[in-house]
């Protein structure tokens, strides 16, 4: 009978707790109204909790996901990571986007407007003679151009060229009475560096355009492979491991009946450091790169200023052609003396000689006549403007975890009320450091970190590449280039050689 009794009470009182337990179930219309706000569908969403061994990345106990909502909170992780690193890195792949663009339409600007100004001047004081060999002139400027937007250009050999030309035809021109073979023009050529007709003006306008436009070029292509690479970066590969770790972190409240819930800061940086141990790696490198940049855009505000050589280029071309009108008897002499005596033409010089024309002294334009500044700015507050976005650049990539997981945006500023993987709470693992290798304990993320991301590998190997040509900019040096477009598509088979 006592022991009829006891088993009669033990019945009654685990009947008693299941129905408190049931009475007990939480309600799921937190949990509902918040994933219908994600735009799901609540067709089969519970309104109170249910088990939760069906669940394989949030807790087991009791819930308000299925497996469906689960599978689909998965992929919305998913989807607002990659939103998170693109919003993150807007404005600093903006920065390199828009400074590109006026760069490049500030140089090529200023060329077309130094052009300009020379085919305008030339033609008042020079009048017919140059008209006639304006080509002279143009070349010169088309080859600038095709320099400066990556083409294979020497410039030394170019300028050379040019000035060689220069004296061909104003050999002629100043000795018109005489008929000159391409022969005998070619032996006047080679007297260009000895006779020196127009003065220092070539040597000193080669030194000074040479290292205006390596910089220039240098520091517009820095400008598309900071671009090129932040935008491939920003591009995040998710890999299953991250997706399980985000999804327990942003959505596994709302599987305990807690959407509202925010994770623990501490806890969203071990995630994110997981999650983005690859970029962090692209760190050191791209601080190389900033640095090198920067050290070029202080040559640009300096003594390789491409505004102040271009700009009065004009009038630095208009004092050679003087020297040489002035030297012209001299010149012609040493060149007779070596080239030999040239058969007369046959043909009188003109009652006006030619050597009054080249008299004519040059008048450049007046401030206010010049044409507008290149892009409505100068390279000045340009390179300033540029500068300020670049130092703000730097440490960004291991920064990002930093900044997505600011408090009071995506994490909870309260410690104590937040979510730390499991249930609200004090999160307390340590922060594991940025960097692939660092990610060995992390607490949150399965990393494996014998497989470096293929992609940063290869952007590392973009900016390093980038890195030595600016090094070398700013020492005055020429690197070959590339034509722009080959070099743009350089990423795409470094990539290839990766794999």
């Amino acid at each position: 009978m006592r022991w009829t009794l006891q088993l009669a009470l033990c019945t009654v009182s685990v009947l008693l707790s299941l129905s408190s337990g049931e009475s007990k179930a939480r309600s799921c219309s937190e949990v509902r109204q918040a994933y219908n706000v994600k735009g799901f569908s609540l067709v089969n969403v519970p309104h109170q909790e249910i088990s939760g061994e069906h669940l394989r990345v949030c807790p087991q106990g009791f819930t308000c996901c299925t497996s469906e909502m689960e599978d689909k909170l998965n992929q919305q992780s998913k989807v607002e990571f990659e939103n998170l690193v693109e919003r993150s890195s807007h404005n600093m792949r903006t920065t390199f986007v828009a400074r590109h663009k006026k760069f490049d339409e500030f140089f090529l600007e200023l060329l077309d407007n130094s052009e300009k100004s020379l085919n305008s001047m030339f033609t008042k004081t020079y009048g017919k003679l140059y008209m006639q060999n304006s080509e002279v002139f143009q070349d010169l400027f088309t080859e600038l151009k095709r320099y400066y937007t990556g083409g294979n250009v020497n410039l030394e050999e170019m300028l050379n060229d040019f000035w060689s030309r220069l004296l061909e035809r104003m050999f002629q021109l100043l000795n018109s009475q005489y008929h000159f073979t391409d022969d005998y023009l070619e032996c006047v050529s080679k007297y260009t560096d000895q006779l020196k007709p127009f003065g220092d003006v070539p040597r000193k306008l080669k030194a000074q355009v040479t290292r205006a436009f390596i910089a220039a070029r240098t520091f517009v292509q820095g400008l598309m492979v900071g671009r090129e690479v932040a935008n491939r970066v920003a591009k995040v590969n998710v890999v299953p491991a991250c997706v399980r770790a985000l999804t327990k972190m942003l959505y596994c409240p709302y599987c305990r009946g807690m959407p509202g819930l925010k994770p623990c800061h501490n806890y969203c940086h071990n995630v994110m450091r997981g999650c983005l141990a690859n970029q962090a790696d692209l760190d050191a490198e791209w601080n190389l790169f900033i640095d090198a940049m920067l050290l070029v855009a202080d040559r640009l505000e300096g003594p390789f200023n491409i505004e102040a050589v271009i700009d009065p280029v004009d009038i630095k071309i208009s004092e050679a052609i003087m020297t040489m009108q002035d030297n012209s008897m001299q010149v012609s002499a040493k060149v007779f003396q070596g080239c030999g005596q040239p058969k007369p033409s046959g043909i009188g010089r003109s009652a006006r000689g030619i050597s009054d024309v080249f008299s004519t002294r040059f008048r450049p334009y007046a401030p206010e006549e010049r044409p507008t500044t290149a892009a409505g700015t100068s390279l000045e507050r340009l390179v300033i403007d540029i500068k300020g976005k670049l130092k703000e650049s730097k440490r960004f990539w291991s920064n990002l975890p930093d900044d997505i997981c600011a408090k009071g945006n995506l994490t909870e500023s309260d410690e104590e009320q937040c979510w730390n993987s499991h249930t609200k709470g004090r999160y307390f693992p340590e922060v594991v450091k940025e960097g692939l290798t660092n990610q060995l304990n992390n607490p949150e993320v399965d990393v494996d970190i014998t497989r470096p991301d293929t992609l940063i590998r290869q952007q590392i190997m973009a900016l390093r590449v980038m890195t030595n040509k600016l090094k070398n900019a700013y020492n005055g040096n020429d690197i070959y280039f590339q034509d722009s477009s080959k070099f743009s598509n350089l990423l795409g088979v470094w990539m290839c050689r990766w794999r």
